[in-house]
């Protein structure tokens, strides 16, 4: 099983994240400065 996801991250000051197989879940909302953090904690910098 693959982990999918779908990042959009060309709005004005929002980067929103959903599951891209189950699209009606709903959408995960971050500030473009925690989804930098988040990145660079799973890319282990």
């Amino acid at each position: 099983m693959l982990a999918c996801v779908e990042v959009a991250d060309n709005l004005p000051g929002r980067v929103l994240v959903r599951d891209s197989k189950d699209r009606a879940a709903g959408t995960l909302s971050f500030t473009p400065a925690a989804w930098r953090a988040f990145l660079a904690v799973a890319k282990g910098r």
